[in-house]
């Protein structure tokens, strides 16, 4: 039985773009709900949500329920901290795509690659642990040790200033398969806190997309903007996250609320139903 292609990565390497919800409430009752709705992809985040290797895998088994949904997951982890333990564990949960923040240089995007693949890969330079041919999902496929390099995506973060300095590097990386802007962190690096949409962030934004495009890698990018985010399709990013689960259950809860508590100090203290 041959190991499960992975639809995403071939996706993006057709260039066809791929639309994806943020999954940052790490349950996996509200990811099954989620993964019914029919997005591409849907981002189980590691690094910023209260998730742990459990919670992960409990997500990830829930939207393998809906094939037309691809579970990423984000790992914990930057700033040129690899986790090769924690690469590990995640693929060994039967996850054939993970995101990495913080990457900032291109020795930092080869050493992620080398923990993600076995050894047979890149001259013998990959060091996954083995133990994946035989732990949860992927026990079930015989030759997965032979044919899981092929089907891992890696999908790394530029969001510092560094990143983009190094940007043409990170993203000629053998094995990296999409570089992901992060719009809030990368703002930040650049002196504007809090402000994404500053003209000087949405200019590095959209020259970002132009050098991962021109290195023959998916650029990919989050925002909860629907105007934002088409303009970002339109610039040719190939995996978009257009909200966030978070997100979506703030402004929802508080608009029904505001909907029905307005006036409602106006009624009569006496008044009963």
């Amino acid at each position: 039985m041959q190991t499960p292609t992975n639809t995403f990565k071939q996706a993006l390497a057709d260039k066809r773009a791929q639309i994806g919800l943020w999954m940052g409430l790490a349950d996996h009752y509200a990811t099954e709900i989620c993964a019914g709705a029919g997005f591409d992809w849907l981002l189980i985040d590691g690094e910023h949500a209260p998730n742990d290797l459990r919670t992960i895998l409990q997500q990830a088994q829930a939207i393998a329920a809906y094939p037309a949904s691809h579970a990423i997951a984000r790992i914990p982890m930057g700033h040129g901290h690899v986790g090769q333990a924690l690469i590990k564990q995640y693929l060994d949960l039967g996850l054939q795509t993970l995101l990495v923040p913080m990457v900032d240089t291109a020795a930092q995007a080869a050493e992620i690659v080398r923990c993600a693949r076995y050894p047979q890969d890149h001259g013998g330079g990959g060091i996954r642990g083995m133990a994946g041919a035989r732990a949860s999902r992927w026990g079930r496929y015989p030759a997965y040790a032979r044919e899981a390099n092929a089907q891992v995506c890696l999908l790394v973060q530029a969001e510092t200033a560094e990143s983009l300095a190094n940007l043409d590097a990170i993203a000629a990386t053998d094995g990296v398969d999409g570089v992901f802007i992060g719009p809030a962190d990368l703002s930040a690096s650049m002196g504007h806190v809090g402000n994404p949409g500053h003209p000087d962030v949405q200019a590095a934004i959209e020259d970002a997309i132009q050098r991962i495009l021109k290195a023959g890698k998916a650029p990919g990018i989050l925002t909860p903007d629907e105007v934002q985010a088409r303009k970002y399709l339109e610039m040719g990013a190939l995996f978009v996250a257009v909200g966030l689960d978070t997100n979506l259950l703030v402004r929802a809860t508080t608009a029904l609320a505001a909907k029905f508590k307005a006036g409602t100090q106006d009624l009569p203290a006496s008044k009963t139903y």
